[in-house]
Formats: structure tokens, C-alpha cells, sequence
């Protein structure tokens, strides 16, 4: 439930210039993703949800994560991630083992063939990111919008103490 509808009163409207700050950030990272997408599946057979899969598991020192904790870093559904997770094993980029310890866990793993793809696809990811985002902003600029969505952040995650460290 939003702030105004909890308190029972009218909603603050954004006035001309947040309306436009608004939709620029709709547009903007639409089309942002949708051309960073584009640019992994033609260079490398790989969208960019499945990158940003094989990239969360190469940060764990076992290259491997429960499947709830990896949806949480998405902010996917489970059954999104649980789909996503199956073609990449039909892939040969991850399996899927049960969690250490808990019979009801269930973890993903990269592959060695997974993390070959990734490290091929990194360089097209990398410079998408620099060119359609980061060298268009200043260094303060680009620091002001990771300050800006810190904060979007940690206010959405509030009550999810098992993600606090997914970013």
C-alpha cells in the first residue's frame, strides 16, 4: 500500500520537471536494457538476464548460489529464474545441486563452460554499459544516480534482511 492511500490522503503529484526526470528514466532504461539485451544475444547467443546470472555466480567463491537468493538479486520471480536457470542447464552453463546442509535448497552452480561464456561475453557487456550509459554522464552525475538508487534500494528491501547483500 503506498504512503497516501495509508494515511488516507491525496498523493503529492510530481510537478512538470519530475514528470520529465520521470519519464526519461522510464524510457531511458528500457531502452538501455533492451539494447544491452540485443547486443549479448547477437555477439554471444546470451540475453542479458543470463549474464546477469553467470556474472551474480562468478562473484561466489564456489561459483554457486541458492536459487531464491539469485531470484532476490534479480528481482525475478523464482519461477522466472527457475526457467531462465533450466535452459542455461540444458545449456551446459550451470547445474542445479541441493543446498549443503538442507535437503529443501536448491543451488545453482556455473559451469566451467558457463564461466568460459562469460568471460567472452564481458567485453560486449562492458563496453554497452560505457557507451549507452556510462560516457554519456559525468563522473559526478553517474555518482549522484548510484547514490540516487542506494537509496531506491534499501527502502524496497527494508524487512529483507536475506538480501542485504545482493547488490
Amino acid at each position: 500500500m503506498t504512503t497516501a492511500k495509508r494515511s488516507g490522503r491525496e498523493p503529492v503529484w510530481l510537478d512538470r520537471r519530475q514528470q520529465q526526470a520521470w519519464r526519461a528514466y522510464i524510457m531511458g532504461t528500457t531502452l538501455l536494457l533492451d539494447r544491452l539485451d540485443r547486443e549479448l544475444r547477437s555477439a554471444c547467443n546470451i540475453s542479458l538476464t543470463e549474464y546477469e546470472i553467470l556474472v551474480r555466480l562468478s562473484e561466489q567463491p564456489d561459483r554457486s548460489l541458492r536459487m531464491a537468493l539469485l531470484a532476490d538479486a534479480l528481482s525475478h520471480s523464482r519461477s522466472r529464474v527457475t526457467h531462465t536457470i533450466k535452459r542455461m542447464e540444458d545449456a551446459g552453463l550451470v547445474v542445479r545441486t541441493q543446498a549443503e546442509g538442507d535437503g529443501r535448497g536448491v543451488c545453482a552452480t556455473m559451469t566451467d563452460r558457463g564461466y568460459a561464456l562469460l568471460v567472452k561475453a564481458a567485453p560486449t557487456h562492458v563496453a554497452g554499459v560505457r557507451e549507452h550509459l556510462v560516457d554519456l554522464a559525468t563522473k559526478a552525475d553517474f555518482a549522484a544516480v548510484g547514490r540516487v538508487f542506494d537509496s531506491v534500494s534499501d527502502q524496497l528491501m527494508q524487512g529483507h534482511d536475506e538480501a542485504t547483500d545482493i547488490r
